[in-house]
């Protein structure tokens, strides 16, 4: 799950993934990233970690990092909030292989980012949930 800062969007949506994940007994890992390095080192930004809190994950102790090139061998897909995320992070793929894996959370759609109003949380959390809810989905009904 990679963001801009690693402090809003995308610890929000590794806790989301991980609560699906647990919750449907799957054996993923989960992780987040951000595509700047402002943060590193930070935890989430204390709006996210209220916004799960309020559903029952706790985010509290995710460290913010950024992303590398290296979690392109890591992981099998590597989801993006936005156009921009996407970009940056196809930038550093080292072959097309490792950039068939990047793709947008929500599909076409974006991800806002919420950090410059206070009233964005819930809803980016309700978006992020609904993305995640469909790669649950999409991965149990393949392999089914």
């Amino acid at each position: 799950m990679v963001c801009l800062g690693n402090i809003c969007r995308s610890p929000l949506a590794e806790g989301i993934m991980q609560h699906l994940v647990e919750q449907n007994g799957l054996d993923w890992q989960i992780d987040s990233a951000g595509t700047g390095n402002w943060h590193v080192g930070e935890g989430p930004d204390r709006r996210s970690t209220r916004a799960a809190g309020n559903h029952g994950i706790d985010i509290s102790k995710q460290i913010c990092r950024q992303f590398r090139q290296h979690d392109f061998g890591a992981f099998d897909l590597i989801m993006v909030m936005d156009k921009y995320n996407h970009s940056d992070v196809l930038a550093m793929a080292p072959d097309e292989e490792a950039a068939a894996k990047v793709k947008l959370l929500l599909d076409d759609k974006e991800v806002p980012d919420p950090y410059y109003d206070d009233d964005m949380f819930e809803p980016v959390f309700q978006l992020i949930e609904k993305g995640c809810l469909e790669i649950i989905k999409n991965y149990i009904v393949d392999n089914n």
